[in-house]
């Protein structure tokens, strides 16, 4: 027997570790774009710690007639 022969079983298992490598480059692309849209957002990066920050806080609205 060869070794260079394959088993209809080699195809099997190369067919359904293509599949999960396919699954698994989808799922880290996935979660670099969603890391990289986070990270490259606009807004501010503080994280939400409980915790009141003055900078967070709208100015008061001065009342009519002071």
């Amino acid at each position: 027997m060869a070794l260079t022969r394959l088993h209809e079983i080699h195809a099997r298992r190369f067919g359904r570790n293509l599949g999960v490598g396919l699954c698994l480059l989808a799922f880290v692309a996935l979660v670099f774009g969603l890391t990289i849209a986070k990270v490259s957002g606009q807004g501010a990066t503080e994280g939400f710690d409980h915790v009141l920050r003055p900078d967070m806080v709208p100015p008061a609205a001065e009342a009519p007639g002071e």
